[in-house]
């Protein structure tokens, strides 16, 4: 808690003080149990933070969970939940706030655990500075490298290596020494502007906010002396103008206005801005806030732009300054740093989703992955789980932004999966990719509807999927004969046959297999835009691979059909002997055996087929296909 016995004037002017006062965010990072939580609960503690009640509470949770002995376990301050209470580590990120005479704090206390590296990221991803803790018994770790590198690439310039535990080591200043040269050895390629290494004991308060007079040898600041001091004035303000619009603003008809905070630059009334997308340009007329109208506004402001102009701007798009507009691309290379269990694979669709926008896209290539304890740049096929990598993107639809090195705001973006809805990647944009800028669609003359209303049919997509031996491509032949004696224009793609041409460089690996689908799936595309009936036999056995598919149709399009057949079954007819052959262990991959089938969750059509004749099904689909025509 402040100490506010000294302070003279009433609360108001009191308030007016905090409010003049700078704010750093820092992060404290590190690996497992190098006493992140010790060292937030010291700094805490030593500016008399703490209340009376918290302490006592401190108190007793240190007798129960402690790992102190009889003192105090300043790490049970910050460690709030009980399974980091019981596990002795951090797990979630934990924000404190705290203030001294000079400066306001925010610190982001980060899990040390490599399996928590994406709440590390989240907490890396605001802050001005990170203190790299490090256990002098134990010296530079591999999460040690990786935290430092995460830092780096999220923006962070500034560190403090805070070489704790030392009084484990004697106060060795050569036990500093060694550790020092350690980590500059390492981290001098990382782009940081100021490294600041500091002996320190967090849970005895060696060199935390006072001086030790243990190390007599060491001549530098004190951790907290030191996050006073470091400069963090912002340097947004003095980037070009821009502002992700969150909101449009329409409460009466004589006012329309663009709401969304500053991510950089100054705005004043009578400015030019530009539609990022669009490129149309108009003057600001009105610059308003929930506390009255503004003059002009600059980097951190929330308000709401109203234009001269009636231009089209709406939710997803940036207005810019129109002498330094930001990149306007489908395609682009980032750095991904990727948090989930499932591996990321190039070819699979995600939902990516940035300050502003949101929108389909896909990993066009996965270039390398970094090794974090050499840097070194490394091929890969996949990204796993806490790895980073530098990976080409493509998006459904153009996006705005700005190379991340240029713009923290805008230059970031997260990577959704599709199908469960979870965060499973953050991004950094590097810069747009030229091939994305060189090739634009061409305007064509004899559409989709023309090729369609010459073959006197509704274009569609039958999608036909299921374990290996089911009977798709049975009934896929028969309900093409059924379709061609209506006089039906159609075509069948059946999964053999593509991997004689098309896909007959790619095997059956999980990646192989989306970038298997992902080619039929433009190819069919490609086909219904002509007009066809187009008949895709394959067993897709991933969802997400699946509705890809579905996505690039028109809506109505996309007709999943799940030829659904017992496993059993399956391989008791194995026409191909495949079954056999896999249980042998002869064919890895095999869908049903040694790589997962995932049921279609809601089919257009589906068919049982124990049982059934392959005409009668066929003719269930092509009386389904009858209905759907009717219906439009």
């Amino acid at each position: 808690m402040t100490d506010l016995s000294d302070f003279s004037g009433d609360m108001i002017e009191y308030l007016a003080v905090q409010e003049q006062k700078t704010l750093l965010r820092f992060l404290t990072c590190g690996s497992v149990d190098d006493g992140k939580s010790t060292l937030i609960g010291r700094l805490l503690y030593d500016t008399k933070l703490i209340f009376e009640d918290q302490l006592a509470s401190l108190e007793r949770d240190s007798a129960k969970h402690g790992t102190t002995g009889e003192d105090i376990d300043f790490a049970l301050l910050v460690d709030g939940l009980e399974s980091e209470r019981e596990q002795g580590i951090t797990i979630d990120v934990a924000y404190r706030f705290f203030a001294t005479a000079k400066r306001k704090f925010i610190v982001a206390d980060t899990p040390g655990h490599e399996e928590y590296t994406r709440n590390m990221a989240t907490g890396a991803s605001t802050a001005d500075l990170a203190v790299v803790l490090v256990d002098s018994r134990q010296g530079i770790l591999r999460q040690t490298r990786r935290h430092s590198y995460i830092a780096s690439l999220l923006g962070i310039r500034h560190i403090v290596v805070a070489i704790n535990k030392i009084d484990l080591m004697g106060f060795s200043q050569e036990v500093y020494d060694r550790i020092v040269a350690d980590y500059m050895e390492f981290a001098k390629d990382l782009g940081f502007e100021t490294v600041v290494p500091i002996p320190m004991s967090a849970r005895y308060g060696d060199n935390v906010t006072v001086r030790s007079e243990n190390m007599p040898w060491y001549k530098g600041p004190v951790l907290l002396e030191h996050l006073e001091a470091v400069p963090v004035e912002s340097d947004m303000v003095e980037k070009p103008f821009r502002m992700p619009v969150q909101l449009v603003t329409r409460p009466n008809l004589n006012f329309r206005g663009f709401s969304g905070q500053l991510a950089s630059g100054r705005i004043a009334v009578g400015d030019m801005v530009t539609v990022a997308k669009s490129g149309q340009a108009s003057k600001v007329k009105l610059i308003s806030t929930m506390d009255g109208d503004l003059p002009s506004a600059e980097a951190g402001q929330a308000v709401t732009l109203v234009l001269e102009d009636e231009i089209e701007v709406s939710r997803g798009n940036i207005l810019v300054a129109p002498e330094a507009r930001s990149s306007v691309a489908d395609q682009f290379q980032a750095k991904v740093i990727w948090f989930d269990a499932e591996a990321m694979i190039p070819g699979r669709s995600y939902i990516l989703r940035t300050e502003a926008d949101t929108t389909s896209a896909t990993v066009t290539a996965l270039k390398y992955h970094v090794n974090v304890n050499t840097f070194a740049h490394e091929a890969a096929k996949t990204l796993r789980m806490n790895e980073v990598g530098v990976c080409n993107f493509s998006t459904q639809s153009p996006i705005a932004f700005d190379a991340y090195r240029d713009n923290r705001a805008t230059g970031n973006f997260v990577i959704i999966d599709r199908l469960t809805n979870k965060t499973v990647g953050a991004g950094m944009i590097d810069f747009p990719l030229r091939r994305s800028q060189n090739v634009q669609w061409q305007a064509v003359d004899v559409n989709k509807q023309a090729h369609a209303e010459l073959k006197a049919q509704k274009p569609a997509v039958l999608w036909f999927t299921g374990l290996p031996g089911s009977g798709k491509s049975t009934l896929a032949n028969t309900l093409e004969k059924l379709l061609h004696a209506k006089g039906k224009h159609t075509y069948l793609l059946d999964g053999d046959n593509i991997r004689h041409g098309l896909s007959r460089d790619l095997g059956f690996t999980a990646e192989d297999r989306v970038e298997n689908i992902r080619r039929v799936a433009e190819v069919a595309r490609l086909m219904a835009d002509a007009g066809l009936i187009v008949l895709v036999s394959f067993i897709s056995p991933f969802r997400s691979e699946r509705r890809l598919a579905r996505e690039m149709m028109d809506d109505g399009e996309f007709i999943e059909i799940f030829v659904d057949t017992p496993l059993e079954v399956c391989a008791e007819r194995d026409p191909k002997g495949l079954y056999k052959k896999a249980r042998a262990g002869e064919i890895e991959n095999f869908t049903g055996v040694s790589s997962p089938y995932e049921v279609p969750e809601s089919p257009e059509v589906h068919l049982h087929t124990v049982g059934h004749d392959p005409f009668e099904l066929a003719s269930r689909i092509e009386d389904y296909l009858t209905r759907m025509e009717r219906k439009d």
